[in-house]
């Protein structure tokens, strides 16, 4: 499944095996050697340096020893990794703009607990709030099976369409479930022309306008992690999500997905709610 309703795409390397310029392509689209941005444009722009947010979903996994301690050392390890965890935005100055996030995926998915959802606009803060964590007793008893990490960015699919959740800074937590995955493209996407691809960004973006329930969050991992993207939408409907995505589907942009697994469905709690249904 496509779904960058908020992403636009980047050409910053060649398809693996082929060279950065050449006369010509498969698809008959010349290759120059210059800065070709996503939209078809000829540009010799800088570097965009301007302040953006960055995300990390970070997935923690519980040893079933911890559930072995007595109640009363369970509460104490609990309420210190709160307060290491919701320090890291309470000590920090309101402009470093830091937000957190707390799901539970207890009963709903085997292979993690709970996932923090921590935005900042330096990546550096991501650091900083793991290391606070990484000083509790409770983290003697955690893993991270998971950790994606990438970044904001406007949409060039979306400019032209109202509604479609294009800002710049993302409103994080406003419904009470976040699904979540990691997500590449594949490289047959990106040598299609800037026209094809918008066309099926079109496609893809009326097909989702129906269902008002469900908001995206995408944002960019190129470079900085495995994937390409990190996809989230906040809704208060599974069942809308669900007929969602199957809709998207049937979009022949679907056809260019290579990797939209891990699927992660976390239930919007407070911290203290979340640290408590681990035992």
């Amino acid at each position: 499944m496509s779904d960058e309703q908020q992403t636009p795409q980047t050409e910053a390397t060649p398809p693996a095996g082929r060279p950065a310029a050449s006369s010509g392509s498969a698809s008959g689209r010349p290759r120059m050697m210059v800065d070709l941005d996503p939209s078809g444009q000829v540009t010799g722009r800088e570097g965009d340096r301007s302040n953006r947010q960055f995300m990390n979903y970070a997935f923690f996994k519980l040893d079933p020893a911890f559930r072995r301690l007595p109640q009363a050392e369970r509460d104490e390890l609990k309420a210190e990794f709160l307060a290491a965890a919701e320090g890291w935005v309470s000590d920090a100055p309101a402009p470093k703009g830091l937000i957190l996030r707390p799901y539970s995926l207890v009963g709903v998915r085997g292979d993690v607990d709970f996932m923090l959802w921590r935005i900042a606009f330096d990546v550096r803060e991501f650091t900083e709030a793991q290391a606070r964590l990484n000083r509790t007793r409770l983290m003697g008893y955690l893993t991270q099976p998971y950790n994606f990490v990438s970044m904001n960015k406007r949409s060039q699919y979306v400019n032209r369409v109202d509604g479609s959740g294009h800002g710049l800074e993302v409103l994080p937590g406003q419904g009470q479930f976040l699904f979540i995955y990691p997500f590449v493209k594949t490289r047959a996407w990106y040598d299609l022309t800037p026209h094809s691809r918008q066309g099926m960004m079109d496609e893809h973006i009326h097909a989702s306008v129906p269902f008002k329930g469900v908001r995206i969050n995408t944002s960019y991992s190129y470079g900085i992690d495995d994937q390409e993207f990190v996809v989230s939408f906040d809704s208060d409907y599974p069942q809308e999500f669900v007929d969602l995505v199957h809709r998207l589907r049937y979009t022949e942009a679907s056809m260019y997905t290579l990797q939209d697994t891990p699927m992660f469905t976390c239930v919007k709690k407070e911290l203290a709610g979340v640290l408590d249904d681990l035992g």
